[in-house]
């Protein structure tokens, strides 16, 4: 009998969600703000992995539509997976999450990520923290980066599992629309540079997609801000910021479209477009 099913992956901004999914599933970046659900398929069963976007308090309109699908998300999952960062310890971000998931009533399962930068005490320290949140579940130390105890994870989250038949096709990975997928590694590289100044001000959307020969996809991608300050981070002196994110995503796209990639990015200020309820209708924001 074959098991399947969701999980619901939680966690605090850079514990390496992004990085655990592409170990599990595939090397695409996945995002944190619609819930991109990475597929992985075995003999025996097949994981859904749900990106769940931040769970924070609602501060706009786009966090207010975040934490519905977050609820929604959890609602639809068989299991949950909270992510912590080893280096960092548990937080009071951490704690809220967790408080989160307690109230899903999901079985909940606890990743300690990044133990492979941390020496013994840091990583026993770290364990004794997520011991200590007021989840059940089995804690699993493992480093998403080498790959070390994400099969163990993985055979874990899949015992948690109804049994059942696939839910997709076994060569599936990803339900989402090839657009957004695109214009989501755009901004998982314009985020790892802008994270501290830009945390969640900044969107892209791909405008158009073409493929004027077998080797070669042209991109042109807009790129979202609030500001003309936020527009200037993101450009840099003497456009540098812009020339690595696009360096960054090039190479990203070229490895999702296993081609050359040429990527024209532009940069456009829209101001409070995180509370333009059209906007992100437009955008996709459920």
């Amino acid at each position: 009998m074959t098991r399947a099913g969701f999980v619901a992956l939680a966690g605090r901004p850079n514990v390496g969600k992004s990085t655990l999914v592409n170990a599990i599933v595939s090397d695409r970046p996945q995002t944190t703000r619609r819930a991109i659900r990475g597929v992985l398929t075995e003999a025996e069963r097949q994981l859904v992995m749900v990106d769940l976007p931040g769970v924070q308090r609602p501060r706009d309109g786009l966090t207010a539509r975040m934490a519905r699908r977050v609820s929604e998300e959890l609602a639809g999952s068989d299991a949950a997976l909270l992510i912590l960062n080893g280096e960092q310890g548990v937080g009071p971000g951490d704690r809220f999450i967790a408080r989160t998931l307690v109230e899903s009533r999901l079985p909940v399962t606890i990743a300690l990520n990044k133990v492979d930068r941390c020496n013994r005490a840091q990583t026993l320290a770290a364990l004794e923290q997520a011991a200590g949140l007021d989840l059940e579940g089995e804690v699993f130390p493992l480093s998403a980066r080498t790959g070390a105890g994400v099969g163990e994870l993985v055979a874990h989250l899949g015992g948690l599992l109804p049994e059942g038949p696939f839910l997709f096709d076994s060569e599936q990975r990803s339900d989402q629309p090839r657009e957004l997928l695109l214009a989501e590694l755009i901004r998982e590289a314009a985020i790892r540079r802008t994270f501290d100044e830009l945390p969640h001000a900044l969107e892209v959307v791909v405008e158009e997609v073409e493929r004027p020969r077998e080797d070669l996809v042209r991109i042109r991608a807009l790129i979202w801000i609030e500001s003309e300050s936020q527009k200037r981070i993101v450009i840099g002196a003497h456009g540098r910021m812009i020339k690595a994110i696009g360096s960054a995503a090039r190479r990203e796209l070229q490895r999702e479209l296993d081609c050359h990639v040429h990527l024209d990015l532009s940069v456009r200020v829209r101001r409070d477009w995180r509370g333009d309820e059209g906007l992100l209708d437009r955008l996709g924001f459920a």
